[in-house]
């Protein structure tokens, strides 16, 4: 059985954040109802059409999930959520701060009419604060974080290239929903718990933060390291870039000696230490590009790698997809949706004599009329909370 399979979440979620946290717990077993609005749904489902007309991002979130479409601003639709409720384990949420509550689903209240409940809150900035009501779209967060000032060029800042921000605070959601169900297993007491997806990135930029305390913020260094050297891309005779990084002096002795062939340059009063690579980074990167520029990128991963240095190739995403470490480890799989079977990837984490759950991406309201005959309705309620456009 796997491992969640037990566990029953309603999500009043959209965008990232929130679904991604809760489709870790759907890979899990957990039963997730993912509640979206009549008509248009998580607005993620429109981001884009480039998966044979669905949006990425909703695929990419959303398997294994059961769509239900909720008016919440109609007393009928009060009713539906709090019957799910009631029957719930984890109510998680990443509406702005207060809109859960003005519809009448606080926390306070729903802690004392269901003791066992875990409700999680997702937001930008956090329920209190002077940037509370901030709009808190990914890319904002990562420059109030300080992360545009660590990420792009000497020239020019750059935004990471997925949603960080969202992605960490799902991250931190998954882990504290599931410790939460722990804790309940002890005691049966829920809890609430709130993330802020300015909170979770913080906790990310660590190193940068810990950096500035010595006197000196880290810069923008393009795929090169603040503070480690040699480190970042390097350019083959064939055009081709190989990513390199050495940790420690054992590893800049070996790279000296078996990928430089220059034996002498470990001992280089300019190199023989990681700071003082550093702070001669360019003429020690003149040296390495020299040397890589008269071999091929076969050649030069060849040596590194014989000689247990660390380095990886820089793949376009195409070539990452047909990955040959994935293909041998079986990591792509299918899943069904809307528009026919589409591959995805197998939770990172692989538990022995588990088979994670991979069902279907739902269709916008697909499950809303089971869900409703769980609850008790029968076709013609059904009907007719249709046809008043509370589902």
């Amino acid at each position: 059985m796997q491992p969640l399979a037990h566990i029953t979440i309603v999500s009043l979620e959209q965008a990232v954040a929130a679904p991604f946290a809760s489709r870790q717990l759907a890979d899990l077993g957990a039963r997730v109802i993912k509640i979206e609005r009549p008509g248009t749904g998580d607005f993620a489902r429109g981001y884009d059409a480039t998966v044979r007309g669905m949006s990425s991002h909703f695929v990419w979130i959303n398997r294994s999930k059961e769509s239900l479409t909720l008016n919440l601003k109609s007393e009928t639709g009060k009713i539906i959520l709090e019957k799910l409720l009631a029957q719930a384990d984890v109510f998680l949420h990443n509406l702005a701060p207060g809109a859960v509550a003005r519809l009448g689903f606080d926390q306070q209240r729903l802690r004392v009419a269901y003791p066992g409940l875990i409700i999680c809150h997702i937001s930008g900035y956090g329920a209190t604060g002077p940037y509370r009501d901030k709009k808190a779209y990914d890319m904002l967060i990562q420059a109030e974080a300080g992360l545009l000032a660590i990420t792009g060029t000497e020239e020019s800042p750059a935004k990471a290239g997925i949603p960080v921000a969202d992605i960490a605070a799902g991250v931190v959601a998954f882990g504290a929903i599931q410790t939460a169900l722990i804790a309940r297993g002890h005691t049966g007491e829920g809890t609430v718990i709130e993330i802020s997806m300015l909170e979770a990135l913080a906790e990310w930029m660590g190193f940068p933060s810990y950096y500035t305390m010595g006197g000196t913020a880290p810069g923008r260094h393009g795929a090169k390291h603040a503070a480690i050297a040699p480190y970042g891309p390097f350019i083959s005779g064939d055009g081709q870039v190989i990513m390199l990084g050495i940790q420690n002096e054992r590893e800049w002795r070996l790279f000296c000696e078996n990928v430089l062939e220059q034996p002498d340059l470990a001992l280089d009063p300019r190199f023989n230490n990681n700071s003082l690579r550093v702070a001669n980074r360019p003429a020690l990167r003149k040296i390495i590009g020299d040397l890589f520029a008269q071999l091929t990128k076969e050649q030069a991963l060849a040596r590194l790698d014989h000689s247990g240095i660390a380095n990886a190739e820089m793949r376009t995403v195409p070539s990452f997809l047909d990955h040959p470490q994935l293909l041998a480890r079986q990591r792509w799989q299918q899943v069904d949706s809307p528009v026919g079977p589409i591959p995805a990837l197998r939770p990172a984490a692989t538990f022995e004599n588990v088979e994670p759950r991979l069902d279907p991406i739902p269709a916008l309201g697909q499950h809303t009329e089971a869900i409703l005959t769980q609850l008790g309705y029968d076709d013609e309620q059904t009907s007719q909370l249709r046809k008043s456009g509370v589902i």
